[in-house]
């Protein structure tokens, strides 16, 4: 199977010390991986470098090709998508008009085009977007009008919309409930089934451990392990980190 996304010695420093340290992983097409650890442990940072939104070292190949030398905004045209912790909706926009821009904005002069004067394009892919993730109903309404589960499918849905093969989120579950974070779980597993790569960050342990078909593991920077969802389980390394004295003191890495 293809690796549509990997990274080689990723390493990323901040003040001399690296929050990422030589990270070695891969999202094989068609698959759902999952990075985990606990606070600090370099997650986001991950993300962050393997989207070119911060400056790391090493090697990122994205669909066959080295993407190193490529900005943020090249690397989401060449179809590397991500969603952030925060959703970051326009709260003055539908559901749907949020994703028109989503659709959209890859290109400075479409944006500022939509802007000023809409078009009134066919929103057909749109529309389906929102049915897979179950928010058919929602399109014509306002983020505000959503409940706070619904925002983060949203979030989804706006990455969507601009048509990645891998998708990279950011904590989707962050602030959901029991019965939100598995729905939003049924359908990220089935944007996978349908073909999307994924590659998901979530503090929700039954989330990724149910949905995920491979994990990595950082703990301050450093992949600790990485293997199945039933391997990890067991990990005493994994079950150190996330139980071990040192974050029950709640030492804080950054």
């Amino acid at each position: 199977m293809m690796a549509m996304l990997s990274s080689t010695g990723l390493t990323v420093t901040f003040g001399g010390k690296n929050a990422v340290d030589g990270l070695d992983l891969k999202v094989e097409s068609g698959q759902l991986v999952g990075l985990i650890g606990p606070n600090g442990a370099g997650k986001t940072t991950t993300i962050d470098a393997l989207t070119g939104f911060v400056p790391s070292r090493g090697v990122v190949t994205f669909d066959g090709t080295e993407i190193d030398s490529l900005s943020s905004t090249s690397r989401a045209r060449s179809g590397l998508g991500r969603t952030w912790q925060s959703s970051e909706l326009f709260d003055d926009l539908t559901v749907l008009e949020n994703l028109q821009v989503a659709a959209e904005r890859l290109t400075v002069s479409g944006f500022l085009r939509d802007l000023i004067s809409p078009r009134n394009d066919d929103v057909s892919e749109l529309v389906e977007i929102l049915a897979s993730l179950d928010l058919a109903h929602s399109a014509h309404l306002l983020p505000t009008e959503l409940s706070h589960g619904q925002r983060k499918l949203v979030g989804v849905a706006r990455a969507l919309a601009a048509k990645p093969k891998v998708l990279l989120l950011d904590e989707p579950a962050a602030g959901l409930d029991t019965e939100e974070s598995q729905e939003l779980g049924k359908r990220i597993r089935g944007l996978v089934d349908g073909g999307l790569s994924v590659l998901l960050i979530d503090h929700d342990m039954g989330l990724v451990l149910t949905i995920c078909d491979y994990l990595y593991v950082l703990d301050f920077g450093q992949l600790i392990a990485e293997g199945t969802p039933s391997q990890i389980r067991s990990d005493e390394k994994v079950i150190g980190a996330y139980l071990g004295q040192r974050h029950a003191e709640g030492e804080n890495d950054g």
